[in-house]
């Protein structure tokens, strides 16, 4: 990592809340260096949310936790610019991450059992969480914050369910009360990390909507994580789509919804069943397996999955590693491809299939 710093940098006026600039993280392991994260850039700004989505070990998480500081600093190796709220976090000392996080940005885990201490009542949990931040609070204020914050999720008789132990919550509850202990100090940056994962349709749309009702309240940006493109719909304002520890796609929502500009997009939307198309139409998986970040493939890194590597002139896919540029619809769409022109290209696959 780079050397501890101490100074904090504050933004110009109009730069969002959260700026990440040519992120990278990598892992030292026993077969070789991991290259979990590469050359990552986006931002987000206040009110917004950003969904970010990919396979399994594409870098979503790893990506969010190091903006959050959670990784070690010892074993990882971070590089690029990390900006919350004008503060550069790479470099900073863990004392100083510490004060950011929760008052400046929180995290809510995939799996709240598992995030939750099984030997403490979840309220004295969030008490904690609220006096770590608030030294000068009584015990008897962070009890009431912490009452006040479960109600605010939603969980019945807060005041009871407050003495509760996290086995004695429901998987939906379990969720809510780490939601509210994300929001117990009112960050103004939050990351969700698949909140709604393993949880029934029922619970997890009662979940996004309190997602999207606290945003309302609180004002605060949103990244959203995610495999499940039907949750980013609802969510985001853009999305940010992740192969292979990089970004193949940026844009807002209804643009890469709509007209995707890159072969694994149109992967991820061709797998998703629609309610309203023909029942007996087949689903269209990606074949094969993402990379290995042990060994990134050379190039393009989806060219070893790819189908439209033909409609490329040369070995230009398997050879050279396109950039990040603007697609058809301008600077606010961007795709890493060598196609010259997605757009037609997806419109001629198409036509094959119904002929």
């Amino acid at each position: 990592m780079s050397s501890p710093v101490e100074d904090v940098t504050r933004p110009a006026s109009d730069e969002p809340f959260l700026v990440v600039d040519d992120l990278t993280v990598k892992f030292p392991t026993a077969d070789g260096l991991v290259h979990a994260v590469t050359g990552l850039s986006y931002s987000v700004e206040m009110g917004k949310t950003l969904g970010i989505v990919g396979e399994s070990g594409s870098g979503k998480s790893v990506s969010s936790m190091a903006v959050v500081g959670l990784h070690d600093a010892k074993r990882t190796h971070i590089s690029g610019s990390i900006r919350v709220g004008g503060t550069e976090i790479i470099g900073l000392s863990e004392q100083r991450m510490r004060r950011l996080r929760g008052n400046e940005m929180a995290m809510i885990f995939q799996d709240a059992l598992a995030a939750l201490h099984p030997f403490y009542r979840v309220g004295a949990q969030l008490a904690e969480g609220y006096l770590a931040h608030h030294p000068d609070a009584t015990k008897r204020d962070a009890n009431a914050k912490a009452v006040a914050m479960l109600d605010r999720v939603g969980i019945p008789q807060p005041d009871q369910r407050a003495r509760d132990y996290p086995h004695q919550f429901s998987g939906g509850m379990r969720q809510r009360a780490m939601i509210a202990m994300a929001l117990i100090n009112d960050p103004k940056l939050l990351f969700a990390d698949e909140p709604t994962t393993a949880l029934d349709v029922t619970v997890q749309a009662q979940i996004l909507d309190l997602l999207q009702d606290l945003q309302r309240d609180f004002g605060s940006a949103i990244v959203f994580i995610t495999h499940d493109l039907g949750v980013i719909a609802e969510m985001a304002d853009d999305v940010l789509v992740m192969y292979g520890g990089r970004a193949v796609e940026l844009g807002s929502c209804a643009a890469v919804m709509s007209k995707p500009q890159m072969p694994y997009t149109w992967g991820l939307l061709e797998s998703i069943p629609e309610l309203v198309s023909d029942t007996t139409k087949r689903l269209l998986p990606i074949p094969g397996t993402p990379p290995s970040l042990l060994h990134p493939p050379t190039g393009c890194p989806f060219h070893p999955r790819c189908r439209f590597t033909g409609d490329v002139p040369g070995d230009l896919c398997e050879r050279e590693l396109p950039d990040l540029v603007p697609g058809l619809e301008g600077a606010s769409h961007l795709r890493r491809c060598h196609l010259r022109n997605p757009a037609e290209t997806m419109a001629n696959a198409a036509a094959r299939k119904e002929v």
